[in-house]
Order: structure tokens, then sequence, then C-alpha cells
């Protein structure tokens, strides 16, 4: 074929991409706005480790008693210039006209480096619950270095308290890069109190309005999801209560199934492979029963 004829082949497929109110795209708006950055959030994130976790993934000096303190100012410093950027872009995302102020997204940005300190207490007691409840580990540093499960929730907690903030997309981004990097999704809307810990990881799902509450564990392949969805007159799904409450000291094992607005009550245990669509009272053992083989 030659080059004129491709050429012309190319154009045709411009103009169908580029034409504006086809049908055929009616779900693929031209987005003309500001869209938050991927790369910048990333950084983000690696600074919040950095100040969270200091000399595991920076250099021993950021961790020594005469530097933390720069450079954990260093660093919050960084961190606020990139995410009051984001957040603005953010603030712009879904809206036809941007009608939010740089000041807003610098309010809201500041409020989130207040929040630092509760999400960093509450890492550390994720820390003791894994290390409490696994053999294998031998050190907070090892879990703190190495633990999938703890890279996930540092994410899930930033993402959770932007989301209380009022801050749209970038909560989702944040929570999205985790499960790429990890494998377990949790929505930055869930609730989950202190002393948390997933074991392996590898396949939990926590839906959007799941609560959990304190000293909670989830293995690998645990889903916390919806039954079913409530519509509205047109069809489409309400955003409302629809994934489980897990009270206090509940163990759910893996490959377990638990939907739909249900409460399982405190100190229960959840055997692995459950589907469970009911609520079950406090102290409860829900495992599979043995199969009756035929002779």
């Amino acid at each position: 074929m030659n080059r004129t004829k491709i050429l012309e082949e190319i154009q045709k497929n411009v103009e169908l991409l580029s034409t504006t109110g086809l049908a055929e795209y009616k779900y693929i708006p031209l987005h003309q706005k500001p869209s938050p950055s991927v790369t910048a959030l990333r950084e983000i994130m690696s600074l919040l480790r950095k100040v969270i976790f200091p000399g595991f993934f920076g250099t021993e000096q950021e961790a020594q008693t005469d530097s933390i303190q720069y450079y954990t100012g260093v660093y919050l410093e960084q961190a606020y210039d990139l995410l009051q950027e984001q957040i603005y872009n953010g603030l712009c995302f879904e809206v036809e006209r941007c009608c939010d102020s740089k000041d807003r997204a610098s309010e809201i940005a500041i409020a989130f480096i207040n929040k630092i300190p509760h999400i960093k207490y509450l890492l550390s007691t994720d820390v003791k619950a894994i290390l409490d409840g696994d053999p294998a580990a031998k050190s907070p540093s090892e879990i703190i270095f190495c633990y999938p499960a703890i890279h996930a929730i540092l994410y899930q907690r930033v993402a959770h308290e932007l989301l209380k903030l009022g801050v749209p997309v970038i909560p989702r981004i944040i929570t999205e890069m985790a499960h790429s990097d990890t494998g377990i999704d949790i929505h930055p809307g869930a609730q989950i109190g202190e002393y948390f810990s997933i074991d392996h990881g590898t396949g939990v799902v926590i839906g959007q309005t799941a609560v959990i509450g304190n000293h909670v564990r989830l293995y690998q392949g645990v889903t916390l999801g919806a039954k079913s969805f409530t519509l509205d007159a047109e069809g489409l799904p309400l955003d409302v209560p629809r994934h489980p409450i897990i009270e206090d000291y509940v163990t759910i094992y893996s490959n377990a199934s638990i939907l739909g607005r249900i409460t399982i009550g405190h100190g229960s245990v959840i055997g692995g492979n459950i589907w469970l669509t009911h609520s079950v009272p406090p102290n409860s053992k829900v495992l599979q029963t043995r199969a009756v083989e035929d002779k």
C-alpha cells in the first residue's frame, strides 16, 4: 500500500475518533480539565512513607536523633507542595467549570498534614497486630519493610483521610496504586479500626461501605463485598451501605466471601471458603460442614 493511501486511511480514522457527540462513544467524554498526576501522587506516597517509617525507605541519616526533625520537615513541606496542586486538580476533575480556589486546595492539604500523626499511630497498631499474629514475622522492621499488608493499609489510611476531607478521585487513585502493587484491593471509603492485620493478602477485597472494628484479622482471598445493589428510578445503583460490618476481634480465614450489609459479631471466627450472607451473633464459629461421601 502506498503512502498516500495509508495517510487517507489514517485521516478517516482521525475524523471518527475526533468527532464529538457520536453515540458509539457516549461514555467516553472529552476531558478538558486539569487531571491529577499519578507520578506526583506516587511521589507524595513515597514522601509519606519516609515520614511515617523514618529510615526504612530513605537513608539511615534520616532516622538519626540529631537529623530526624530536619528530614521530617523537608519531606512534609515537599508533600504539602505536591499535594495542594494535586488536590486542586482533583477538585476540578469532574466538574464542568472549576470554581474551587487554590486557597481551598491549600487548606485541605494542610488539614491532611495534620492527620499524619494519627495515621502513623494507626499503622503502629497494625504492625503490632501482624507481629502478634504471624510467627514468621521476626520483628516490626521486617513487617514494615517487607509485608504487602502494611503497604496496602498505609495507602488506604492515607486515601481514607483525603476522602473524609472531600477530595474527589485522588483517594481512589491512591488505593488502586496499592492494589496494583500488592493485589490487595481496599476502597478508600472503608472504615478500618485499630490493630488491623492482613495475612499474606493476595486477593483481599474490601468494599466502599465496609466497617471494620479493632483487632480484626483477614487472610488471603477474603472478600467483604456487596450481595446486591439498590437501584434508583432510572435503574442505576444507589450509593448506600451495602458491605459488611465486622466487629472487634473477628478472624476471617482465606477465601471467605462475606456479602451484604450484615454484621459479624465480635469475637467470631469465619472459616475458609465460606459464603456468608447473613449476620452472625458475637463469638460465633462459622465453619464448613464435612462433605458426606457416597459409598
